[in-house]
């Protein structure tokens, strides 16, 4: 390897040798042991140009670190005077807009810096229930249970206002283009309707096929008043829910429910994950902001949205 600068040093001996054989008034005989003692002793001239050595390499711990968006740290979130008052005042919407929008609510949650936000509080828009988290109180109700205007229900069945608001909101819209008309076949399911619902699912299909379909009492969204189960209707007649994923009304629900605060809660091939059969047709309210949320970010349960333990069977 060459070294720089080797090759102007090895030019310059010469140069060096006849200066000082001239000033000692001698006569240089090339090749004599006195010129190459001289050689060995006498000073090089300078060069001109300095050679500059390159820095050494960056080491690792030197290299810049790349900006992560901030997630509130631990208590920050709800030390914020907004979002305390607005949980205060039971405005969730307030709430998540105190927080920052719903991606920071969602991802303070998700990464445990929300500890004053509980997904175990029915009365929440943001409450998660599931086969591993029941409601709380079991026997809860919720209250202002509405049914929604201008909308066809099967039997008696209501939701709870602001959800009511809002499947309303989305039947309407999907008649206005043209999808065809949407009806409400079950909404708020009281502890005591549900623990009948389980019961005849259990002695129709046994305890494990009914657990694929129907929640225990005290376990089902139903109960909170945020949870629709939604069927397609033409020609004077309504469908079975099981029949609504091939409509129009259907895929026009899929679609479009995300935009009026409504997801489909249990997707194909999520069963791991949620402990249900896929169900096309059970709608959960979530309001505009975090259904938005859920939608943008690609999620299919509630639990990895909120990354939440997957839920598949029951604890007992």
């Amino acid at each position: 390897m060459t070294v720089p600068g080797s090759q102007h040093a090895a030019r310059a001996r010469p140069t060096a040798l006849l200066w000082v054989a001239a000033a000692l008034g001698g006569v240089l005989i090339g090749g004599s042991a006195t010129a190459a003692s001289l050689a060995m002793t006498t000073p090089e001239r300078p060069e001109a140009t300095q050679v500059v050595q390159p820095p050494p390499p960056a080491t690792v711990g030197s290299l810049p670190r790349p900006m992560v968006s901030a997630v509130p740290a631990a208590e920050s979130l709800c030390a914020l005077p907004a979002v305390q008052a607005a949980l205060a005042a039971g405005d969730d919407a307030a709430v998540i807009a105190a927080s920052g929008g719903a991606m920071r609510f969602r991802s303070a949650i998700a990464g445990g810096a929300a500890p004053c936000i509980s997904l175990a509080d029915p009365g929440r828009i943001w409450v998660v229930i599931n086969k591993q988290r029941p409601c709380d109180p079991i026997d809860f109700q919720p209250s202002g249970i509405a049914v929604p205007a201008s909308t066809r229900t099967l039997g008696d069945t209501a939701l709870r206002g602001d959800a009511a608001a809002a499947l309303a909101a989305m039947i309407s819209a999907a008649a206005a283009a043209g999808a065809g008309e949407v009806a409400l076949d079950s909404g708020f399911r009281s502890f005591a309707t549900q623990r009948t619902t389980y019961a005849t699912q259990v002695g129709a299909r046994g305890r494990a096929g009914a657990e694929l379909i129907s929640a225990r009492p005290g376990f089902s969204e139903h109960q909170t008043g945020l949870a629709a189960d939604v069927v397609a209707c033409a020609n004077g007649g309504c469908g079975s829910i099981e029949q609504f994923a091939a409509t129009p009304q259907g895929a026009w629900v899929a679609e479009h429910a995300w935009e009026y605060g409504w997801v489909v809660r249990y997707h194909d091939g999520q069963t791991p994950l949620t402990g249900y059969q896929p169900e096309p047709w059970h709608l959960r309210y979530l309001g505009p902001d975090l259904a938005r949320a859920y939608h943008d970010g690609g999620f299919r349960t509630l639990e990895e949205f909120f990354a939440l333990p997957a839920a598949p069977d029951y604890a007992g």
